[in-house]
């Protein structure tokens, strides 16, 4: 079904048309429509043209009122103050416009985004042979609502895991475990990813005190790395040994999240290790790259460290060892290139953004990145405890992500049962309730707060019925589907004729702002606003609830069916912008 023009996108015509045709030389300038309290839309643009030709706002203003079409869409327009107009809709276009939404059951009428192209998003990076923390949720959740925003509006999108798989720590791993065999002596299958971890997490420490303190088993390990990073076939099967333990432990922890990750996704630092040694070339035969007391090096004017002297980029370090600028720059060649990326994005931790920026830059310089191609770091802040402190355990350690969900959904649980009785809910819908409600409670209090800001993370907080949450808003649409259950045979319909009451034109006109915000969100990586709008559309309907009673033997035929249309509208936006932010929406709560 073709998409629907927004209110706000046809009023905007409306003025755009009039104010070209009383000021010639403001063809094309924007109006400044935004939502109003004084009416449904005001247009502040009139200030800035007037000025610019010297004119009267007031009174350019009234001549281009006066050139405004009103009837089917515009119901009245007024000149207020010094200058700005304000805007009134008609009933009948609201419904209508609503109606050609509601018809369009795949997308509510949200359009697809002009242009899309090819979009590669880095997300979700976990290390091999150590366990996630809270510090790995936010590039998984973030990254994770990003594929699902991109995809619906209409943008390929590639998915991309880039873990942490190679490098110094496997060759003491691998030598550690040659030299004591029975540490993993199960079959990757037979076990779970909790427990899998846990051999790993076990073997890891057990490795590393050994690194520490003795000195032969420290070079025999470093002995091992040369080994890895040369193929040798024995050596490498032991480390895909790792990397099979490892994803088992990746994948439950990514179910629990309620997330997609397939396996052809996950191409770690490894996936580029041949490319490395011809990356540096080219860098070095282009001149992008430099050898700077034996290492590759990539300098840059503003980056400078406490001496004032230039910190450059290492490519390759001196003993010929690659770092992850090598591997980072490979992996753009090989997004540009093979994957015909027009668009890179990266969900990386803040304090990663040096790096980034180094990274990108050089890649520009060496002319993988430029003209159609743009890489962009969606950086993100730290979680916080209720202290504002970075999230530790009371010992003071990194909270593990898996205990941090499991308790996010017990806490839920618990919520739930609580009401479960009233609703008539089984043991089951309980249980499957409470981890819609405690996953989707996580990544709610993620989502909404901006990307580049910190945010405290309080369970208590997160699944409250009160407030931003979204617990609050998945019960706004249980509410709704418990409306529709109760209705009878009493159906949504429109009724264009009907007048709205001011609840029911606040709630429609929000609805109406549906496709303009996915496409807002789509284009700015900022997944809060579409948490922010959801948000509002729950309070809307709120308000509607308490001034417009849907099922009222009161009512007419007709406002029954319209007001049924509205709920109905608004938990189909409900569900389909949670799901977009990777959130389920129960049917009962």
């Amino acid at each position: 079904m073709a998409s629907v023009t927004s209110l706000s996108a046809t009023v905007q015509q409306h003025l755009a048309s009039a104010l070209s045709a009383t000021l010639p030389e403001a063809t094309g300038a924007d109006p400044l429509l935004r939502r109003s309290d004084r009416a449904d839309y005001q247009a502040n643009g009139i200030l800035a043209l007037a000025k610019k030709a010297k004119a009267n706002p007031r009174e350019l203003a009234t001549q281009v009122v006066d050139k405004v079409v009103t009837g089917d869409v515009i119901k009245d327009i007024e000149v207020s103050g010094p200058g700005f107009l304000n805007i009134t809709i008609t009933d009948k276009a609201i419904t209508e416009n609503l109606a050609a939404r509601y018809a369009d059951t795949d997308r509510l009428g949200v359009p697809y985004t002009e242009n899309p192209g090819t979009t590669v998003i880095d997300y979700a990076q976990p290390n091999v042979a150590k366990e996630m923390h809270v510090g790995h949720l936010r590039s998984a959740v973030i990254g994770d609502s990003l594929v699902q925003l991109l995809e619906f509006t209409g943008e390929t999108v590639v998915r991309r895991h880039h873990i942490g798989d190679w490098g110094t720590q496997f060759g003491m791993l691998i030598q550690y475990l040659d030299e004591h065999p029975h540490e993993l002596d199960h079959k990757a299958a037979e076990v779970t990813g909790e427990e899998a971890m846990s051999n790993l997490d076990r073997l890891y420490k057990a490795a590393r005190r050994l690194f520490d303190s003795d000195e032969e088993f420290k070079t025999r390990a470093r002995r091992r790395v040369v080994d890895l990073q040369a193929g040798d076939p024995r050596t490498l099967a032991m480390w895909q040994k790792f990397v099979d333990e490892s994803k088992i432990y990746f994948f439950s922890v990514f179910e629990k999240l309620d997330m997609e990750v397939r396996d052809p996704d996950i191409v770690g630092e490894s996936g580029y290790n041949d490319m490395l040694e011809e990356t540096c070339r080219l860098l070095e035969e282009s001149g992008v790259a430099v050898r700077s007391e034996g290492a590759l090096c990539v300098f840059f004017d503003d980056v400078k460290g406490p001496d004032g002297n230039p910190v450059p980029l290492i490519v390759q370090k001196s003993d010929g060892g690659y770092g992850y600028a090598a591997t980072d720059l490979s992996a753009i060649r090989d997004r540009v290139v093979n994957l015909k990326a027009s668009s890179l994005i990266y969900v990386v931790d803040a304090r990663q953004s040096l790096h980034f920026k180094m990274v990108f830059e050089t890649a520009r310089r060496a002319g993988w990145l430029g003209g159609d191609v743009k890489a962009y770091q969606l950086a993100f802040g730290t979680v916080l405890g209720k202290d504002g402190k970075p999230f530790k355990t009371r010992e003071g350690e990194t909270v593990k992500l898996e205990d941090l969900l499991d308790e996010a959904v017990e806490r839920a649980t618990a919520v739930v049962r609580e009401k479960a009785e009233k609703v008539g809910l089984t043991e089951q819908e309980i249980e499957e309730n409470g981890r819609y409600v405690g996953i989707g409670a996580v990544k709610y209090a993620d989502l909404s707060t901006s990307a580049v800001r910190d945010y405290k993370f309080d369970l208590d907080q997160m699944v409250s019925l009160n407030g931003d949450t979204s617990v609050y808003l998945q019960y706004a649409y249980a509410r709704i589907k418990s409306i529709l259950r109760k209705a009878g045979d009493a159906r949504p319909v429109a009724h264009p004729e009907l007048e709205l009451a001011p609840a029911e034109r606040a709630l429609g006109l929000h609805l109406d702002q549906f496709g303009e915000t996915l496409l807002d969100v789509a284009a700015t990586y900022e997944p809060h606003k579409l948490a922010a709008y959801l948000y509002q559309l729950a309070t809307h309907l709120t308000t509607f609830y308490d001034q417009c009673h849907v099922l009222s033997a009161d009512n007419s035929q007709e406002v029954v069916e319209n007001r049924l249309f509205l709920v109905d509208l608004t938990a189909r936006t409900l569900h389909q912008g949670m799901a977009l932010l990777g959130i389920r929406t129960p049917e009962r709560l």
